[in-house]
């Protein structure tokens, strides 16, 4: 009996980006998007590797300082961790970095072993916005403290439905696709040396948009231009139809973080 091909090498990508020059993180026809790039990082640098996995989608403009990703190598190409690092930093833009990379258990998923994820949402509320800060948050006005959005902010927190709260991706499963989520933390904070506010979603997924949606709408329940009775009723039945009243923009968001089992447990930074 002939023994078994050995097995590909599995890694894991721990990445970060500036989401502004991209078309989000999903392979697009016409390219442009953060994983078209990571693919064409990895096939420069092995002819052999030509696909990665995601945790998940961002939206375009959308940035992460943790997004996490998997790959598969040949059994018989020998490079390590901190070889792939330092190997694709030299073939990515300078908006897009590998922060760690290791070789992990063929079982590891980017996407499907994920058991949590952190967003945070930018909202700069000065009277002007800082030109540095442009597409990196959103710009209102006269919102107030955190204390303000604070107790909106709880309104989300449990196991509830979020249809109301996700935009379709009329990929023809929207009808049918598990809209349930539950979300451990919504919290927010002042942003370090004052002028924003932080605002901070940890559930175990996210639908289309969600986070968006959901920023979106408690800003229009601290304007007075929704009730908290009108947000409560739109988890009443999937929001019988009913969509939040306004997804605010990508620039400001940042996928933060991808939690994993423990035995799939967040790498070592590796020096660049």
């Amino acid at each position: 009996m002939e023994p078994s091909p050995p097995s590909p090498r599995r890694f894991r990508l721990d990445l970060a980006y500036d989401g502004r020059p991209y078309a989000g993180w999903q392979s697009q026809p016409g390219g442009g998007s953060v994983q078209d790039a990571v693919e064409s990082a990895l096939s420069a640098v092995c002819p052999e590797v030509t696909s990665v996995q995601g945790s998940g989608r961002t939206d375009a403009g959308v940035s992460a300082l943790g997004q996490v990703a998997h790959f598969d190598t040949p059994p018989h190409w020998r490079m390590e961790g901190g070889d792939w690092l330092r190997a694709l930093n030299t073939k990515l833009p300078p908006t897009i970095r590998v922060m760690a990379c290791r070789e992990v258990d063929p079982a590891f998923h980017a996407r499907f072993s994920a058991v949590e994820k952190t967003y945070e949402y930018e909202i700069a509320t000065g009277p002007v916005l800082p030109p540095l800060r442009h597409g990196l948050a959103w710009h209102q006005r006269d919102l107030g403290g955190a204390e303000t959005l604070a107790p909106i902010l709880q309104h989300y927190l449990g196991t509830r439905d979020f249809r109301a709260f996700s935009a379709k991706r009329h990929d023809g499963y929207d009808d049918e696709r598990d809209t349930v989520r539950t979300l451990t933390e919504a919290s927010v904070r002042p942003l370090e040396g004052g002028g924003g506010l932080v605002l901070r979603f940890r559930g175990n997924g996210f639908l289309y948009k969600m986070v968006r949606f959901l920023v979106g709408t408690a800003v229009y329940v601290r304007h007075g231009r929704i009730s908290l009775a009108d947000l409560e009723a739109l988890f009443v039945d999937g929001g019988g139809g009913a969509k939040a009243p306004y997804c605010a923009p990508a620039a400001g968001l940042t996928l933060l973080e991808v939690r994993y089992p423990d035995g799939f447990a967040a790498p070592p930074r590796e020096p660049r």
